[in-house]
């Protein structure tokens, strides 16, 4: 019985991704959005004000893992508006009469959600190697560098899918997802957080983006990792079992209102 539920529930999930991987490739509107708006955030940083900010380092060596998150905060934060339109039209009324798993619609907009983001990322990267990145990564750092973006987008993925659920409205979604979005401006993404006045520099090392994006950075060009590594799985690890449980509780109380 008990794995005949978790066939059930893998079936419900592969159904609801593929629906999800459908409406990617629908609205080419968003997905060009995806694209367009972290690359033109990299060129102008490194173009703009790259010449006027010292890392220690090629300033595109240095912006590209912020901008890499910063695209996949992006690419996320449309689940948000997605979950509450789904949650709030005919589409919900008609998945309440079957029995679907509760966390099967919920899995879909994850999953199509991290392949936006991925594919977002693989062209940012692209631009990124025309314009001067060189990453001195091995094949171990680039296992590494593709495991703590999976663990990042996926469990903001599901921050996402929670703000989406606890909200009436796609306007009020939007709006929910904009303090996730404006984090990676706060911390080492785009300049050294020791360049900040003294009040947002401990800010900036002691919330989640800055160990996220120096992992990233120490695994593309060999700059210090320390123990960045090991505070990012912590940070997101307990972010994506947070968000999954309260999701999933969440879209029960819908499913049964």
């Amino acid at each position: 019985m008990g794995d005949a539920k978790w066939i059930w529930a893998l079936r419900d999930g592969l159904t609801m991704s593929k629906r999800s991987l459908m409406h990617i490739f629908r609205d080419v509107e968003s997905l060009l959005m995806a694209i367009a708006l972290p690359v033109s955030i990299m060129l102008l940083f490194v173009y703009v004000f790259g010449g006027a900010i010292q890392t220690g380092t090629d300033y595109v060596n240095y912006v590209v893992p912020g901008v890499i998150i910063t695209c996949a905060g992006f690419g996320s934060s449309l689940i948000s508006v997605s979950v509450t339109k789904d949650m709030s039209g005919g589409l919900f009324e008609r998945f309440r009469s079957m029995p679907l798993q509760p966390s099967s619609l919920l899995v879909g907009h994850v999953v199509g959600g991290y392949l936006r983001n991925m594919i977002a990322t693989l062209a940012v990267f692209i631009v990124a190697l025309l314009i001067g990145f060189r990453p001195e990564a091995g094949l171990l750092e680039w296992l590494g560098v593709i495991g703590i973006l999976t663990l990042y987008m996926i469990s903001i993925n599901w921050l996402f899918v929670v703000l989406g659920l606890l909200t009436k409205n796609v306007e009020t979604a939007g709006a929910f997802t904009f303090p996730m979005l404006f984090l990676p401006y706060l911390s080492s993404a785009f300049v050294p957080t020791n360049t900040m006045p003294v009040w947002l520099d401990a800010f900036s090392k002691h919330q989640p983006m800055t160990p996220l994006i120096e992992a990233l950075r120490g695994l593309l060009i060999g700059t210090p990792i320390d123990y960045n590594l090991w505070l990012t799985i912590l940070w997101f690890s307990g972010l994506l079992v947070l968000s999954y449980i309260a999701a999933t509780l969440l879209f029960r109380r819908r499913k049964n209102e």
